[in-house]
């Protein structure tokens, strides 16, 4: 039987984005980590008897009898979706499913709180999660979270019907995973790559000590605002300011060609394949450095970093543990991957049977629909990595400012176009208050 899938994703795994066209119209969601755990829901779930659709994050309720009567099933791969800032999508999200008469399938989503499981912090929200999981639950079996802390979360509201599952990310390769050590230390000449959410302020000095030290370190920021920094220089309210953390051009990172940025997760893990450790605070950068063979260490800073590197034996320790003066040959020393590795086959065991109880397929168990789904990545031509203007070869600067030229024509005619219609229709009212007044 066809089966026809709408998945929660920003944009699709061969979809073809520029990196200027990622950055206008954000085609990763925010941060590019949505799209290597987005793709990898994809990959599994793309059988040979399963098409699969992003939804590229359409949210509208009016739109519930158009997938009523499109699509089979809704799967929602989630992330730290239990959140403060994000109670408004999820509230968003809540009004669609429950106008949905299809199954609905969220794995993968988790609670963000701090490190300690502060449950108070996330009391304001529990009205909102409530609403939600139960509108998923009555079109759904179970709802599939990323760790224990969420698990434990959503049994304080009343909720048992929780299967812990991991994030699908973790899964890109089936139940093959293997992360060794390709040499017994490391020494300060090797390559590094550094992941560091900017608003975690205590990697400064870590940076800082790693940029002098490291010749070979390179920093691999995840979010859209960087992005646009590296395209198109700091913003107008951001010229000329310095920041310890590498969020302007003045930092030395940008300034000694230091930082590279991926707009598709498969040219990312192609270019860590080739490093011989990653470490940081980003959890999808750790996971991406993982399933791309290297070793990765996470600074564990919030709950849904945390619970996620417990499920999968990811090395790590509490950001609030790691001294400044921490030394990446003493991270790389101190990881062990046999636990992540050994245990990898059963937690892909526990997410295929989260997904058959879904009455949902897996590329995996379907001949060769893995392997087909590798040969169309290999077959596509991404977008290379995103470097800073400094260093950006000069036509790559003359394409950027052409496309920046290109677009401001097409504001330009779109404003054009919008005063005129909105004169026109001024027009025709005056004309029809005229006429209106002579008839009287």
């Amino acid at each position: 039987m066809h089966q026809r899938i709408l998945l929660r994703a920003k944009k699709g795994p061969f979809d073809v984005k520029s990196p200027e066209e990622t950055f206008e119209r954000n085609w990763i969601g925010e941060n590019a980590g949505n799209l290597v755990f987005s793709h990898a829901a994809h990959k599994l779930l793309r059988t040979s008897t399963a098409e699969v659709t992003s939804s590229e994050f359409r949210v509208n309720p009016r739109e519930a009898d158009e997938i009523n009567e499109r699509f089979d099933v809704f799967v929602v791969p989630l992330a730290n979706a239990f959140r403060r800032s994000y109670a408004h999508r999820l509230v968003a999200m809540t009004r669609l499913i429950e106008r949905l008469k299809i199954p609905v399938v969220v794995f993968g989503v988790g609670a963000q709180t701090n490190v300690d499981a502060d449950r108070e912090y996330l009391r304001p929200i529990d009205d909102a999660v409530k609403a939600f999981v139960s509108a998923v639950l009555d079109r759904s079996h179970t709802i599939g979270v990323r760790g224990e802390i969420t698990e434990g979360y959503l049994r304080t509201l009343g909720f048992s019907a929780v299967d812990v599952i991991g994030c699908p990310s973790m899964f890109l390769h089936g139940d093959s995973l293997r992360v060794d050590k390709r040499k017994t230390t490391l020494t300060v000449e090797d390559r590094v790559a550094l992941t560091v959410s900017p608003y975690v302020k205590s990697m400064a000095k870590i940076i800082a000590s790693h940029h002098r030290r490291y010749p070979n370190l390179r920093y691999l920021p995840q979010d859209l605002k960087t992005l646009g920094t590296l395209l198109f220089g700091d913003a107008p309210e951001d010229r000329g300011k310095k920041a310890a953390i590498p969020i302007h051009t003045s930092h030395p990172l940008f300034t000694e060609d230091k930082v590279r940025m991926f707009v598709d997760p498969w040219t990312w893990m192609d270019y860590l394949s080739r490093f011989d450790f990653n470490f940081g605070t980003r959890i999808h950068g750790t996971i991406t450095a993982l399933v791309a063979g290297t070793p990765g260490y996470l600074f564990a800073h919030d709950s849904r970093t945390l619970e996620l590197a417990r499920y999968f034996d990811i090395p790590h320790r509490l950001m609030k543990d790691v001294p400044p003066d921490v030394d990446a040959i003493e991270l790389y020393d101190e990881a062990d991957y046999s636990a992540l590795n050994n245990g990898h086959k059963a937690r892909y065991a526990t997410m295929t049977a989260f997904l058959a109880k879904h009455d949902l397929g897996v590329s995996f168990a379907d001949g060769d629909s893995a392997a087909r789904f590798d040969r169309q990545v290999a077959e596509t031509t991404f977008p290379p990595a995103v470097r800073a203007q400094s260093a950006t070869d000069p036509a790559e600067l003359i394409a950027r400012i052409q496309w920046l030229h290109d677009r401001n024509q097409e504001l330009k005619e779109t404003v054009a176009g919008f005063e005129s219609h909105r004169l026109r229709a001024r027009v025709r009212a005056a004309g029809g208050r005229m006429k209106r007044m002579l008839n009287r």
